[in-house]
């Protein structure tokens, strides 16, 4: 769908699926992860075709370039297609993604709430008893 005017960038991001809700894309935008032509811009900032956004999720950062305005939720292989992402961006972020699988995951001691078992053990550890 084309426009003349634009489209509200929290709009766009939330209609290519870059977050679940509108209300992330708003956020994301007023915490200064979502950069529009290298500065930081308000949700309602209409987005034209060519602009450059750098947009950062968590460890990932994407920097793409928008090639049609979307302003209703679509599938992921139409969104795919509203916006060109650089190579190497795309290779940063693939690089990041292969280091992050080979890190070591932290070890997880327990699955939650002790049962009574591990209960009874933890307080014999916390209180022994006294020998005279």
């Amino acid at each position: 769908m084309e426009h003349d005017n634009g489209v509200r960038m929290d709009r766009w991001l939330w209609a290519t699926r870059f977050f679940k809700t509108r209300l992330g894309a708003v956020e994301a935008i007023r915490a200064g992860h979502v950069l529009l032509n290298d500065r930081r811009a308000r949700p309602a900032k209409p987005l034209r075709l060519g602009d450059a956004l750098r947009i950062r999720r968590g460890t990932f950062v994407y920097h793409v370039t928008v090639r049609a305005l979307v302003d209703k939720r679509v599938s992921a292989a139409t969104a795919a297609t509203a916006y060109l992402e650089t190579p190497q961006s795309l290779d940063n972020r693939r690089a990041l993604a292969q280091q992050l699988r080979l890190q070591p995951q932290p070890l997880r001691l327990s699955k939650g709430r002790p049962d009574k078992r591990a209960r009874r053990e933890l307080q014999r550890l916390r209180y022994p008893k006294e020998t005279n």
